[in-house]
């Protein structure tokens, strides 16, 4: 019983490292060195912060626009949704 978890614990543990190995093997052929890589994770961060932004400036001003809409619903509802449009809009423009 020992010994055969022994041994099925050496065939995962070789499956593994191989498993490992094929990646960094993988790894290396497409990354020639580590300042490459260091330099298409800097790029590939801004381009992210970059679409982070202009993606919640897009999602902000469609929700405002949305909610536009909704101010001439009665029964308090639109007023609030206006003051909420307003208050969007007057921290726009200084």
């Amino acid at each position: 019983m020992v010994v055969k978890k022994a041994i099925k614990k050496v065939q995962k543990n070789t499956e593994d490292g191989a498993r490992r190995a094929l990646i960094e093997d993988l790894f290396f052929d497409f990354n020639r060195s580590r300042s490459q890589v260091y330099w298409m994770n800097f790029v590939r961060g801004i381009f992210f912060g970059v679409g982070s932004v202009i993606g919640g400036t897009l999602v902000i001003a469609l929700v405002v626009w949305l909610l536009s809409w909704l101010t001439d619903i009665p029964g308090g509802f639109g007023d609030f949704i206006q003051y909420i449009v307003d208050t969007v809009q007057n921290t726009q423009s200084p």
